[in-house]
């Protein structure tokens, strides 16, 4: 009988460097790796900037804790924000009022010698400064103290106009007396002898709120910083 003919089994070989099949699969490995690389950058082009932590009012110093670091999305505008890739100069106050959670303006930080603005505490009684609270603005109107032997009734006048509030402090009164609050202006400079005048004379100070400028309550818990000038404390 004749034998067939047994097939010889070939063995399998390790695929070479110049193997066709492996350099294109190498290949579309890296495009992928690649396109994936650029479809994450693309989609996370957010910047570092500084927002207010809290309600920062003009007439403020500028602290470590008066901003914090967020992310956002990369705008045309952008470049009008202060950027988180340096801290804000030292020395530096505020000008302009930012609210809490806002991105800061450059322009909203200056030196010293721009701010033109002075703390003045004023006593008013607890009606007049109801609802007000750090960052809010206010009209300030003076009643001038009149004897008891004059006829000519005082006349009030508008002494400040949107003047923004450093702080707040409700205090008791005594035995049959009312509770005074005790309410940190900022003035402006040229406006400071007018206030401090009219709080020695004893007369009737009388705040008035500025339609939609005063923030949440909370934001009255941020710790008052210290003014440019100081605080000119009235009696």
């Amino acid at each position: 009988m004749t034998e067939l003919a047994q097939p010889v089994a070939k063995r399998l070989q390790r695929p070479s460097w110049r193997d066709s099949r492996l350099l294109v699969g190498v290949l579309l490995v890296l495009v992928a790796a690649t396109l994936g690389a650029k479809a994450v950058a693309s989609t996370d082009d957010r910047v570092p900037m500084w927002a207010a932590t809290g309600d920062l009012v003009a007439g403020d110093v500028v602290t470590a804790d008066s901003v914090r670091r967020v992310d956002v999305r990369l705008d045309d505008d952008m470049g009008s924000y202060l950027s988180a890739a340096t801290p804000p100069a030292a020395g530096s106050y505020v000008v302009r009022d930012v609210r809490a959670g806002e991105l800061v303006p450059r322009s909203a930080f200056a030196a010293a010698g721009q701010v033109g603005l002075q703390r003045v505490t004023v006593r008013a009684d607890a009606v007049s400064a109801t609802g007000l609270a750090r960052g809010s603005r206010v009209d300030l109107f003076v009643t001038p103290k009149t004897s008891l032997a004059s006829a000519e009734k005082p006349k009030t006048t508008k002494v400040l106009s949107a003047a923004g509030v450093a702080s707040v402090q409700t205090s008791s009164g005594g035995l049959g007396s009312n509770a005074t609050t005790s309410v940190q202006l900022y003035v402006p400079t040229d406006r400071v002898q007018s206030v401090v005048e009219a709080v020695d004379g004893e007369a009737k100070l009388t705040l008035v709120p500025v339609a939609g400028a005063t923030p949440d309550a909370a934001s009255d818990a941020t710790p008052d910083p210290v003014g440019p000038a100081g605080s000119t404390p009235g009696s």
